[in-house]
């Protein structure tokens, strides 16, 4: 009877032992498994934190922006420069008239070609018909010439002169510069013949003596 109590304890001892640690290994898979749960939701919680390191990103696209609006801006305050070039072709072409004539030039000398003869009858003498049927209408075409070059003059050096009056440290285009220059050169030009012309210095009436 001994024996067997003995066995049946030896038995027993071995069986708790086993459960013990068969209940350790679970505890400590258990807690193995809990950790690496918690883990993964610290990670988990943890991703989107480092995921809003790219809306610090979108700055550079901000700031583009905001440099490009700012430039735009700038660029429309500025003054652009048409008025000046519209000026500047305005004066070279007014040039270009003053030494070619216009219609305005062309009605003013045959109107007072016209006024000539009927202020004069055939028993005038040959200077008075020359200088009514001729030199007035002469006279005419270089006073409109010369009203030509002097506007072609004013609107050049208005030109030229309108950046000292604009935005300081912009320069003017370099091609309206040289199209203004142009103007002043041609008005200066057709001036000084239209009065070369009106006072008969040169291109004068004929003597008839």
């Amino acid at each position: 009877m001994g024996t067997k109590t003995v066995d049946e304890t030896g038995v027993k001892t071995d069986e708790r032992k086993t459960d013990e640690a068969t209940e350790a290994a679970a505890s400590t898979e258990a807690a193995e498994a809990t950790e690496a749960s918690e883990a993964a939701e610290k990670a988990g919680t943890d991703t989107p934190d480092d995921t809003d390191t790219p809306d610090d990103t979108d700055t550079p696209e901000d700031a583009d922006v905001t440099g490009k609006t700012d430039g735009t801006d700038g660029t429309e305050a500025g003054p652009t420069g048409v008025g000046q070039g519209a000026g500047a072709v305005v004066s070279a072409g007014l040039g270009i008239v003053s030494l070619t004539g216009s219609w305005v030039g062309t009605v003013a000398s045959a109107r007072e070609s016209l006024m000539g003869q009927l202020q004069t009858s055939s028993s005038s003498d040959v200077g008075t018909l020359i200088e009514k049927g001729y030199g007035n209408a002469w006279q005419a075409t270089a006073m409109w010439g010369g009203i030509f070059a002097l506007v072609a003059l004013i609107v050049g050096v208005v030109v030229l002169a309108r950046p000292a009056f604009g935005a300081p440290g912009r320069p003017q285009a370099p091609w309206i510069k040289s199209v203004a220059w142009a103007g002043v050169a041609l008005g200066v030009i057709g001036l000084l013949l239209a009065v070369l012309k009106y006072t008969d210095v040169l291109l004068g009436l004929p003597a008839t003596g």
